[in-house]
């Protein structure tokens, strides 16, 4: 082996290794985006029309709720955990933040009341908002007045008749908020911040 092919063969190896490197260190930042900054989630249930509709894909910031607390009209998404038997599942949900820790929530014939306090959800499907039927309109018509318990939140879909949401399985703990969708990425022509 000459010397010339000696070190184009020691130069290709020293490249791939280079290359290598860069890809790794890039695969490992992008793992480290997705674990602790940015995911992607995508849509799969009617709940939040028509805000988000099946099949979208959004962002979700996970770093957001570390810096500043939870708001009232965030839509988030959280793990709900739930035991069926001996079996633990688990469930990646995505609603609005509506009420936080120590504010009242009722529902009285399909409006929300925050603090005593009817909220206008311009959000809610016109479709829906139409209906005489209060079944029709939000599913459930009437909850109770309840106080938020601390370290918890009130969630709503948007599309009330069809969401499983607080109203069927009370507040969620914050730890189990996973971060803030802020922005509707797919299919493109329905980009929008929320």
């Amino acid at each position: 082996m000459s010397a010339e092919s000696s070190a184009t063969s020691t130069g290709l190896i020293k490249s791939i290794r280079e290359w290598l490197i860069v890809v790794l260190v890039a695969l490992g930042a992008a793992l480290l985006v997705r674990m602790f900054v940015l995911q992607q989630y995508y849509i799969s249930g009617p709940s939040m029309e028509s805000t988000l509709f099946q099949d979208n894909r959004v962002l979700v910031n996970k770093l957001s709720y570390r810096l500043h607390d939870i708001h009232r009209g965030d839509v988030v998404v959280f793990e709900r955990i739930t035991m069926d038997g001996e079996t633990v599942a688990h469930d990646d949900l995505i609603k609005r933040v509506v009420a936080l820790s120590g504010d009242t929530v009722e529902i009285k014939s399909c409006e929300l009341f925050v603090n005593d306090v009817v909220v206008v959800e311009n959000y809610l499907p016109a479709e829906d908002l139409s209906q005489t039927d209060l079944n029709a309109r939000c599913g459930q018509p009437d909850v109770e007045k309840s106080t938020v318990p601390a370290d918890k939140i009130y969630v709503l879909g948007d599309n009330r008749p069809e969401s499983f949401d607080s109203r069927r399985f009370g507040p969620i703990e914050k730890k189990f908020v996973i971060g803030r969708a802020f922005v509707v990425v797919w299919p493109f022509k329905m980009w929008q911040l929320l």
